[in-house]
């Protein structure tokens, strides 16, 4: 199985789930821009992403340049329709996770299923981090994710200066996270995501009971 199919936003089914879902394209259109997204996902793969060229994503996916400029504007809006797709994706399986409770186990709801899923794909997230991809796939994760952890945060969370302190707390998780989680992967991603994740998720509890602690009257 290839890379881009164990990624939810690539993978065939669940791609079509999303898009069929938001009913926004029938079923051809569905099926073109699909391809050009995992068209895009494998030569990002096999030569990088600079390196290729809206001609080669045409050629690949046996289309017309004229049919890839019918759906896209150039390679990068092209990049972003992939990313979005998978950000539907990533807020779909995190409300199907069905996590218990409120409060910090919620809200930190997100940080296994994303680091474990970017452990699988390694290779992809090396690969798009190279060159223009990464500052797209970056903005992409920390925007998704700070939808997740806005929608997560529980009233019992919330404090008296809000939404000010609601703001901080959303990008200091998130923030945290994204700088964890690009150390990690950027070593190689040597260690198991489970003992990543449990030691951002140790940190964070701690950051968020020292914020309750000094907010305190």
């Amino acid at each position: 199985m290839s890379d881009t199919e164990h990624w939810p936003g690539f993978d065939r089914e669940k791609t079509a789930q999303v898009l069929e879902a938001d009913g926004l394209i029938d079923r051809r259109v569905r099926r073109t821009r699909q391809t050009l997204h995992e068209t895009l996902m494998r030569l990002t793969v096999e030569r990088g992403y600079d390196e290729v060229t809206v001609a080669d994503i045409a050629a690949a996916a046996d289309v017309g340049r004229s049919t890839f400029y019918a759906h896209f504007t150039d390679k990068d809006d092209l990049l972003r329709s992939a990313v979005g797709t998978l950000r539907c994706a990533l807020m779909q399986q995190h409300a199907a996770a069905g996590i218990d409770g409120g409060g910090p186990d919620r809200i930190l709801g997100f940080s296994q299923f994303m680091t474990a899923h970017l452990a699988e794909q390694r290779i992809l997230y090396k690969a798009l981090m190279r060159g223009r991809a990464g500052p797209i796939l970056l903005d992409f994760i920390r925007h998704a994710l700070c939808d997740i952890v806005r929608a997560e945060l529980a009233p019992g969370m919330k404090s008296t200066n809000a939404p000010l302190d609601d703001e901080l707390t959303v990008q200091f998780l998130v923030g945290g996270y994204m700088s964890v989680l690009t150390w990690w992967l950027d070593r190689g991603g040597k260690e198991p995501p489970e003992l990543i994740e449990s030691g951002f998720r140790q940190m964070a509890l701690n950051g968020l009971s020292i914020k309750s602690a000094t907010s305190a009257p």
